[in-house]
């Protein structure tokens, strides 16, 4: 593609050499660069692509964008190199990626769902109510990235980066999609990974205290205005009327068309009558003239908010309340509230909760139906949110009968240190506890001290089938594990 045209959008701009060469490919990773590349610099937390330019053209790069704050000193570039000047490459990595791949998202429907809580979840429930109405379903989130039954790969990060994004994008266009649904992450809205996406519909869960690190947010008006931003770039929406930031929503997309759901407070789409029980948790709707009930076997307050989240969409798209009510029963989401299918029979479950809330959350949901001892294990991130390790201690000690402080994704912290600052909070409470640094020792432990009346809830990692320390990624699956500690796995 000519590289002009790969420029389109990109506002404000400054160019010195041929903008009217072929362009083969387009990059922000110059070990990826193939001869006759734009090679796009961009600064991150820990890498500074313009460090990287020297070898994106010995790589064969015949184009350079650089941002506005770079070093210019230090930076040489050939003769015969066009190079390309903007204010932001991220974004304009975006912009560029939209235009190389023929901007897809334009070619579907895109639905983007935000907030702390509940993405991978509603996501699943959208695309199983949309695939029961006879459409075609891509999704990007979390867990993996899927067209129809199909993966195209597990994640490594909740949105991707904007160039394989709208590599994803391309793919289900080219597949006829009639629906992309993605998770959209606040880091993704802050940093410029959606730019150019064509939002037809947004969905906001909630907004609770997380991603507060020097490398994710400041502080939380930070974390709520990216989230915000998803509602300026769709003109309709769904939002969670019993989160407290939802009239800051509707007063900060005045442009979009908003609808909301909720348990408790007065909105557009309301449980009512909601049961929950060990399995599952149904409630009913008034969709129409017509009170439905609606059955997820996912039990859990949470689970009646995402689920309305669902139904608010769905409805609004004339789905019948059959295929709703269908797509939403049989829901099974990887890691969220799965229990391990196990000879003994032992009610063990998984669950991605990694914040104090989600934890308090499904902490006393659990509570409620568990008829013997809800044993807990869990511990913290490396390299997040410090704050939240004595908060989520504190809500173990006081919700778990017990607990096995143990070692999440440590990354470059040292484990025991994390668990030092758990410790402060949980060793506040009355609750019984004790510390095993060595997860898979900390699961076996569990599972040894439960009764099949009791529960163990393993908590932080879910989905994932690793374990993150010093930037390498080894082996975890605790489903594996599991099997293994049973004596299932030869």
């Amino acid at each position: 593609m000519e590289l002009k045209k790969l420029l389109t959008g990109i506002e404000n701009f400054k160019s010195k050499g041929d903008l009217e060469i072929d362009i083969k490919k387009v990059e922000s990773n110059s070990k990826k660069v193939v001869p006759n590349s734009l090679f796009i610099a961009v600064k991150g937390y820990d890498f500074d692509g313009h460090q990287y330019i020297g070898e994106a053209i010995e790589n064969g790069a015949t184009a350079v964008m650089l941002d506005m704050s770079a070093d210019f000193k230090n930076i040489k570039i050939p003769n015969g190199i066009t190079v390309i000047i903007t204010d932001d490459t991220r974004k304009a990595l975006a912009r560029v990626s939209c235009n190389y791949f023929g901007n897809p998202s334009r070619y579907f429907k895109l639905i983007g769902i935000t907030g702390t809580k509940g993405k991978t979840t509603t996501t699943y429930m959208i695309k199983s109510i949309l695939e029961k109405a006879g459409y075609k379903v891509g999704l990007i989130g979390t867990i993996a990235n899927y067209i129809g039954d199909e993966c195209l790969g597990y994640s490594n990060r909740t949105t991707p980066e904007s160039l394989e994004l709208q590599g994803l994008f391309y793919k289900m266009a080219k597949a006829k999609c009639d629906y992309v649904i993605m998770e959209v992450s606040s880091q993704s809205l802050k940093l410029s990974r959606v730019e150019g996406c064509n939002f037809d519909y947004g969905i906001f869960t909630n907004l609770y205290k997380d991603h507060i690190s020097a490398k994710e947010h400041s502080d939380m008006n930070e974390y709520f205005e990216s989230k915000l931003k998803l509602f300026t770039m769709c003109p309709r929406a769904f939002i969670n009327g019993d989160d407290f930031k939802c009239n800051k929503i509707i007063k900060g997309a005045p442009n979009c068309n908003i609808s909301t759901y909720a348990v408790d407070n007065k909105a557009d789409l309301l449980a009512k009558d909601i049961t929950i029980t060990n399995v599952s948790v149904d409630f009913k709707v008034k969709l129409g003239t017509k009170n439905e009930r609606v059955k997820v076997n996912i039990p859990g307050r949470y689970s009646v908010y995402n689920a309305l989240a669902a139904i608010s969409l769905a409805n609004s798209l004339g789905i019948d309340i059959e295929k709703i009510k269908e797509g939403l029963e049989n829901i099974v989401v990887p890691g969220r509230n799965e229990l391990v299918p196990n000879k003994e029979e032992l009610p063990i479950m998984l669950d991605y909760a990694h914040t104090a809330e989600s934890l308090e959350n499904i902490l006393q949901a659990s509570k409620t139906y568990t008829p013997g001892k809800v044993i807990c294990v869990f511990g913290c991130g490396g390299d997040r949110d410090k704050e939240k390790r004595p908060r989520m201690g504190e809500v173990a000690g006081r919700l778990a009968d017990y607990t096995i402080v143990t070692t999440d994704n440590p990354r470059t912290e040292k484990p025991e240190d994390i668990i030092a600052e758990i410790e402060t909070g949980i060793s506040k409470t009355k609750g019984k506890y004790e510390i095993i640094v060595d997860r898979k020792e900390a699961i076996a432990k569990a599972i040894k001290m439960m009764g099949k009346r009791d529960l163990v809830i393993l908590a932080g990692k879910g989905h994932e089938t690793y374990q993150e320390i010093n930037g390498e990624k080894f082996p975890f699956d605790e489903r594996e594990i599991i099997k293994e500690i049973l004596g299932e796995k030869k």
